[in-house]
């Protein structure tokens, strides 16, 4: 049989839901959640962009509940990062960080980041990665909140 001529492409179809509520935005989290790929060779980390107010702790909170996760998740703004034990699961830690106050990406490498980012068995969402651009790995999944009205956001996966 011949090669083909051209190159292989994967397409990828994003996915752009809006939430009217809650409940709704858990169900986004509870399909998110489903479909994220366990690779077992390196974290995996889900960058969460958008305004302040666009809903990307609530994401995390809701992903935190499916999970299983009996504390109440906040955002970590003034610690920077909150990690949970998840016990039998694909992953065994969900780390929570929030770059909002940071200047830099070298403030984060301080904080083991390479260590945490090259565990396979961390599950990682970063609220404002864009600051960290520079140290993101590029297959990294990315989910888009916009603030629509009081309680409608548009999120894109």
């Amino acid at each position: 049989m011949a090669k083909p001529k051209s190159a292989f492409f994967v397409r990828i179809q994003l996915m752009k839901v809006l939430s009217k509520n809650l409940t709704e935005t858990e169900k986004i989290a509870e399909d998110f959640l489903a479909n994220i790929k366990f690779e077992g060779k390196k974290a995996r980390i889900i960058g969460l962009y958008g305004d302040l107010g666009s809903g990307k702790t609530t994401f995390a909170q809701n992903i935190a509940k499916l999970l299983g996760i009996k504390d109440f998740v906040t955002s970590p703004t003034y610690v920077i990062e909150k990690a949970y034990p998840l016990g039998g699961q694909k992953f065994d830690r969900m780390i929570h960080i929030d770059l909002y106050r940071i200047e830099s990406a070298k403030e984060l490498l301080h904080l083991n980041w390479e260590e945490i980012i090259t565990d396979p068995k961390n599950l990682i969402f970063i609220e404002w990665p864009e600051k960290i651009s520079e140290i993101l790995p590029k297959d990294m999944m990315k989910i888009n909140f916009r603030f629509i009205g009081e309680n409608e956001r548009e999120i894109e996966y």
